[in-house]
């Protein structure tokens, strides 16, 4: 299985290393993951721009044993609920049972010279569990083009909890091979968690 890091101090380095309120997103990770081993972890910080304001974001991933663990990080201004800048922190954790898809994609520069184990240009990671779902409809046709009659709608629902973006120019080789290790090691996980559910349900 493909690992970014096994061990609880591991993920709190790379947390640190990010700069983005370590003590804060830190404890709110680990109190999360609790006493089981790390597996896998993405750490990936993102700065957006506001009108004249520059915002950060942080998204933590973790795989363990038995969960996929998420946890989101973001700076406020001052606003009218408070007087001073703060921030927010939320963590998920999802049974690796319940992930329902696990897509990767890659933007890779000059493919007609590619060769295998060149890091991608681009990651888009997506995971989906259920929890928020795309419903995307368009008016339904027939194959007649003087066809009037009304034939509904078709359109297609698609999982889309978690997508998260990572650049080598913009994040940097390390994070975009972080993202690939998290995705391998967390496909694998969860395939194991499904064919251990009919195996568990058998013996009750």
């Amino acid at each position: 299985m493909a690992k970014t890091g096994t061990t609880t101090q591991g993920l709190r380095a790379a947390i640190e290393r990010s700069g983005y309120y370590p003590a804060l997103v830190a404890e709110a990770v680990e109190t999360a993951v609790g006493s089981e081993p790390v597996v896998s972890y993405v750490v990936h910080q993102e700065t957006t721009f506001d009108a004249n304001e520059v915002r950060r974001h942080v998204t933590v991933l973790v795989l363990t044993a038995t969960r996929f663990i998420v946890s989101h990080t973001d700076e406020q201004p001052a606003d009218g609920s408070s007087a001073v800048p703060y921030a927010t922190t939320s963590t998920e954790s999802v049974k690796l049972s319940r992930i329902s898809s696990v897509v990767l994609s890659r933007v890779v520069a000059n493919p007609e010279s590619y060769t295998p184990g060149t890091l991608p240009r681009e990651v888009v990671l997506t995971i989906g569990w259920g929890a928020v779902s795309r419903i995307e409809l368009e008016p339904a046709a027939c194959g007649d083009p003087n066809c009037e009659a009304d034939h509904g709608y078709s359109g297609s629902s698609t999982a889309d909890d978690l997508a998260l973006r990572v650049s080598e120019a913009g994040d940097g080789p390390h994070t975009v091979q972080q993202a690939l290790d998290f995705a391998q090691a967390l496909a694998e996980s969860t395939t194991a968690a499904e064919a251990a559910v009919p195996a568990s349900a058998s013996r009750r």
